[in-house]
């Protein structure tokens, strides 16, 4: 059965382009002792279902790809796929991410993937919402 994945072309997946890019406002989240902050207010990007931001920077751990689902859950994952570590894109309209190379890894926002076991799954972090303060536990 095939799976819905993210639109794009056989040349951005061969580069392995996402189509989530970085925060317009790079002040819109900080790190302090393994938890990163986002301000929502500040974060336009996550204020519609299936909006995401791709976070990057010599401080963080990782690349981490946050998003905001379809139900207004917002879900944080290490942005990078089990099978080539290339970046994750959400799938607008279901709960899945999808890698955003050749392959078109799938996985669910539980991180498992969808059909693919030998894959293993990507990190999920904890988040909680509190207000327009966003926070994930990167520990």
């Amino acid at each position: 059965m095939a799976h819905k994945t993210s639109k794009r072309s056989f040349f951005q997946r061969l580069l392995g382009k996402p189509i989530t890019g970085a925060p317009a406002d790079a002040g819109c989240w900080q790190l302090q002792d393994g938890m990163l902050s986002v301000d929502l207010g500040r974060a336009p990007e996550l204020a519609s279902p299936y909006g995401a931001i791709n976070l990057e920077d010599t401080g963080l751990p990782a690349r981490i790809l946050v998003l905001r689902d379809g139900e207004n859950r917002f879900h944080a994952f290490e942005n990078a796929c089990a099978h080539a570590g290339r970046q994750l894109d959400p799938v607008a309209g279901t709960e899945t991410v999808c890698c955003c190379s050749l392959g078109k890894s799938l996985y669910y926002y539980n991180g498992h993937p969808v059909d693919r076991p030998d894959l293993g799954p990507i990190k999920v972090f904890p988040v909680t919402v509190d207000g327009e303060s966003l926070t994930i536990d990167l520990g």
